[in-house]
């Protein structure tokens, strides 16, 4: 579900409608091109592909790192507030008393696409997430036209993410250093 405003509406406006949100139990509230969007808690294929990202993520990661699924993370210049599926950042650049981060301070941000938003999670969380300046944005594409792929969107240059590897399910996808990780797709 989305909400539009039929007026302009500010970013503190939209930030605070975001934090005064009450949704339904298990549901998430995010702010994509400046409009609120509500969505319900992602189904099993989805909760078993985080799973496998997750734990190869937890794994691998020093105790430095922290491994996030329902951290809520701004990007100011794209007007949003979103809610990666899984995210990593450093333990001692988070803010222990906010609500949310801005989405420079992540290292990876982590989606996978859901059947509704999907066009959420290709175009306007990577343009984003780019924008920011998110090292690494892994995008597990569940509905991709060509069949289902995992992309690692890498080396943000000016908004864009300047280098992209693609695979389809069933192959490993690599996450460079500061990761060294190769995660296996084959149970997704």
């Amino acid at each position: 579900m989305t909400v539009t405003a039929d007026r302009e509406v500010s970013w503190d406006e939209l930030l605070h409608a975001w934090l005064s949100i009450d949704t339904p139990e298990g549901w998430r509230a995010e702010i994509v091109d400046g409009e609120m969007v509500v969505a319900p808690r992602p189904g099993v294929p989805h909760n078993v592909i985080l799973d496998v990202v997750n734990k190869a993520l937890i794994r691998r990661c020093p105790d430095t790192f922290g491994v996030f699924q329902t951290l809520g993370v701004t990007v100011p210049t794209a007007r949003g507030a979103y809610v990666p599926d899984l995210c990593v950042i450093l333990l001692d650049r988070l803010p222990r008393d906010a609500e949310y981060v801005p989405a420079e301070l992540l290292l990876l941000a982590v989606e996978v696409t859901s059947m509704r938003n999907a066009d959420h999670d290709r175009k306007a969380k990577k343009w984003g997430y780019a924008h920011a300046g998110v090292p690494l944005y892994l995008l597990i594409d569940r509905f991709d036209d060509d069949g289902p792929t995992v992309s690692l969107f890498s080396s943000p240059v000016d908004g864009a993410y300047s280098e992209t590897s693609t695979v389809r399910f069933g192959k490993a996808i690599t996450l460079p250093e500061p990761f060294g990780l190769e995660i296996s797709t084959s149970a997704f």
